[in-house]
């Protein structure tokens, strides 16, 4: 058995949620959480912490929005933020992956997939998520417990 990791894609309204399957070889889109406001964080730890433990998380892996330059914005800042409260919540380890051209790969594989427009928005996040931990996981194989 394998330990199990969850990806997450931090957005500024909704988070992706991904985690590992049972062999600890590939990511599955768990679902996508939303909030009303940038600020309002609290429910969302909330359900991150619920899927931790539901899926028995030992790893976290949070995409880091570069720029194109490899430079951090606004936005990558936001997210170290985010991966600070985290860490302190959950005690687990959380660890940056670079996220560019994410959203646009998982737009790409749901157009593909034949997934309506108008449904698309509701799954690239966690299709962004999946992405985001399949990557890490390719360059870092999951042990064995």
């Amino acid at each position: 058995m394998k330990e199990r990791w969850m990806g997450l894609d931090y957005g500024t309204k909704t988070v992706g949620v991904a985690v590992s399957d049972a062999l600890g070889i590939t990511a599955q889109g768990v679902e996508t959480v939303t909030r009303k406001s940038n600020k309002k964080l609290r429910q969302t730890l909330a359900r991150i912490e619920a899927l931790i433990e539901e899926y028995e998380v030992s790893k976290v892996v949070l995409g880091l929005p570069k720029n194109m330059n490899n430079t951090l914005g606004e936005r990558a800042e936001e997210t170290k933020e985010f991966q600070a409260m985290l860490q302190r919540r959950t005690g687990l380890e959380v660890v940056l992956w670079d996220e560019r051209l994410t959203t646009m790969e998982s737009e790409r594989i749901l157009q593909e997939g034949g997934v309506r427009r108008e449904n698309r928005k509701e799954r690239i996040d966690w299709m962004a998520a999946t992405l985001i931990l399949q990557s890490y996981m390719d360059a870092h194989p999951i042990p064995e417990k």
